[in-house]
């Protein structure tokens, strides 16, 4: 069993036990060890951002509605990590502006909730 399938099925590392601290930790490590943060500025990675973006639309581009249903036209291992890129450079957008992404978070839900009520 590889590294990453190891930690797919650890329980300990899902979403609902890790904290977004430790995945900004896990990206600042990450940019720090290859000495990256001289390239990172809110618009260099709000630029990756968006092109990672465009490449997890790739993968649903041509598909029937149906087939992305039925999650049979593309591969969810793919998509996965071109989801994994989008949120890393979310991270990585957040650790630079100093943004705490569970306060932002909320504070938007009121305004969605507020912008687009149940009734």
């Amino acid at each position: 069993m590889n590294h990453s399938s190891q930690h797919a099925q650890d329980e300990s590392t899902d979403d609902a036990t890790t904290p977004v601290g430790e995945l900004r930790n896990i990206v600042r490590e990450f940019v720090d060890q290859r000495d990256w943060r001289q390239f990172h500025n809110a618009k260099n990675l709000s630029m990756a951002l968006s092109i990672e973006a465009g490449e997890l639309m790739e993968h649903f581009q041509w598909l029937t509605t149906q087939e992305v249903v039925d999650r049979s036209g593309y591969s969810a291992a793919e998509v996965a990590e071109e989801l994994a890129d989008v949120v890393s450079y979310a991270l990585a957008l957040a650790n630079i502006l100093d943004i705490d992404l569970s306060t932002a978070l909320r504070d938007k839900m009121v305004k969605n909730r507020l912008k687009y009520p149940v009734a």
